[in-house]
């Protein structure tokens, strides 16, 4: 699965999110994603990575996507400790 299509689904669910996605083994299955989205306001760390992988879940369930790790940022926290961490 490409970087762009990932990005695509997961702007699908929350529109005004950044993305950044590493290819963790070079297959195109195995990812690393930043998000960075205001729709995380107010939400869990478990709340935020719900969010995504119901985004990605119709990749998921195909093994287009075996892996997904997960950053998930509001765009203050990370204006405040994101960047870099």
């Amino acid at each position: 699965m490409s970087p762009t299509q990932i990005e695509a689904m997961i702007k699908g669910a929350l529109p005004d999110a950044q993305v950044q996605l590493q290819d963790l083994t070079g297959g195109g299955d195995h990812w690393q994603a930043v998000v960075i989205s205001s729709l995380f306001e107010g939400k869990s760390l478990v709340q935020r990575h719900q969010l995504v992988y119901r985004a990605v879940q119709p990749a998921m369930a195909t093994e287009a996507i075996h892996a997904l790790s997960l950053k998930t940022y509001t765009p203050q926290d990370w204006a405040t400790n994101g960047q870099g961490a």
